[in-house]
């Protein structure tokens, strides 16, 4: 057991070498200095809470609260469209692909599988729905 867990630490510190998760952090350190992202965030959920504040009165303020949701959903394409952010979305779905792949690996060989079957392309294009597809069992 002492050896798997050695070599879970060894594959920890292999990841953390990763371009992908290399890329990953540089993004959401960018994200977190982007002083406009960021205050397009706390304006989003400030804006959020007073919606959600505004359904659960007990009179509620119907024109309200189609007026905050409108901006709601205004802030938050805002908050997607923000360079910073989308670097950082396209570096999070590399670097969880990454990981997806390693827990399929993990999960194949834990279930009796071969794990150098395991083919990076088909769990890519993976909906998650395994009734139609015979690719990972």
């Amino acid at each position: 057991m002492a050896d798997l867990l050695e070599m879970a630490k060894q594959l920890g510190r292999a990841l953390q070498q990763d371009e992908r998760y290399l890329a990953f952090r540089k993004a959401s350190e960018e994200n977190d200095n982007d002083a406009e992202l960021q205050n397009l965030i706390a304006q989003f959920n400030q804006k959020r809470l007073d919606l959600g504040n505004e359904e659960d009165a007990p009179e509620q303020d119907a024109d309200r609260v189609r007026a905050l949701g409108e901006e709601v959903r205004t802030m938050y394409s805002q908050i997607m469209s923000n360079g910073s952010m989308r670097k950082y979305q396209a570096a999070r779905a590399e670097f969880e692909q990454l990981l997806d792949g390693i827990n399929r690996v993990i999960a194949m060989s834990a279930a009796g599988q071969d794990p150098d079957s395991f083919d990076p392309a088909a769990a890519a294009s993976c909906s998650g729905d395994c009734s139609g597809c015979a690719g990972c069992h």
